[in-house]
């Protein structure tokens, strides 16, 4: 019997299909070997085409989730990902300076679906810069995510990093610029900190089911922090995992379908 290791809280908005959001966190910590729970942000109703609704919840109802996990279960670790609004940023900002400044917070800053619909209001933006980046660990933005963040327009590897290094300066303290969305048989992502850069590669996987790349990717980088890996070491091995988990999607849906949060994955080698 395996013994979980580490807790982690996933704040987030909910995705019917199970490819991302809430649903893509819990699956990702429990196959990291750590312990999930939760605070929903939103409901989304939506499938590997797109999203078709999505409800903000109320206020209290987000604040009382954080309160209730935090106050009895407490977490190792935090993952934040759709917010929708600056009310809900506010919110969540709020209840998180009750925690320990050693608690490392993961901010996976979702703006844009797959599909093209938006998911963070305009006005929100300048928030989430203000109001999350100085407490948190780590930012995981995709290129979209990034030229918005750091009003860059990002072509190539060189692009991600200039782009990274404007948003160290904006009071971040680390950020992994994911290079997803560029072209080429290589992935290559950068993690851009003050004082170092370093490259993670793989091979790039040719196909249309990544959905949920970004929050899985995120929560294992989180459930590494709470099982007190290095910043390093928890986005090698969420590297490795996303990889299988791309390699062996189970091809559900007729659009961008969800990944395989299931596969093998050793993750004793580092940690225990």
């Amino acid at each position: 019997m395996k013994k979980i290791k580490g807790k982690v809280l996933s704040i987030a908005g909910s995705d019917s299909a199970g490819g991302a959001g809430i649903q893509a966190d819990i699956k990702t910590i429990t196959a990291m070997g750590a312990y999930a729970s939760t605070a929903i942000t939103a409901i989304t109703a939506q499938n590997t085409l797109g999203v078709q609704e999505i409800l903000e919840l109320p206020i209290n109802i987000i604040k009382n989730q954080i309160r209730a996990v935090l106050s009895d279960i407490g977490t190792d670790a935090i993952k934040i990902g759709m917010l929708s609004n600056k009310e809900i940023i506010s919110c969540v900002t709020n209840e998180l300076k009750t925690i320990s400044v050693n608690t490392p917070i993961v901010l996976d800053p979702v703006m844009v679906a797959k599909g093209g619909r938006k998911l963070l209001q305009e006005d929100a933006e300048k928030r989430l810069i203000s109001d999350l980046f100085p407490i948190s660990k780590l930012l995981t933005p995709n290129i979209p995510e990034a030229e918005k963040i750091s009003k860059i327009k990002i072509n190539s590897t060189s692009d991600l990093l200039t782009a990274g290094k404007k948003i160290i300066n904006m009071g971040i303290k680390n950020v992994l610029m994911k290079g997803g969305h560029l072209d080429g048989n290589k992935l290559v992502d950068i993690l851009v900190t003050k004082d170092k850069i370093q490259y993670f590669e793989n091979t790039r996987i040719h196909t249309n089911h990544t959905h949920g790349t970004g929050c899985t990717l995120s929560s294992s980088i989180a459930s590494g922090l709470a099982q007190k890996l290095s910043l390093s070491d928890s986005i090698e091995r969420a590297h490795t995992y996303v990889y299988q988990a791309i390699k062996y999607a189970p091809e559900i849906g007729r659009g961008k379908g969800p990944l395989n949060h299931l596969v093998g994955l050793n993750i004793n080698k580092i940690y225990d």
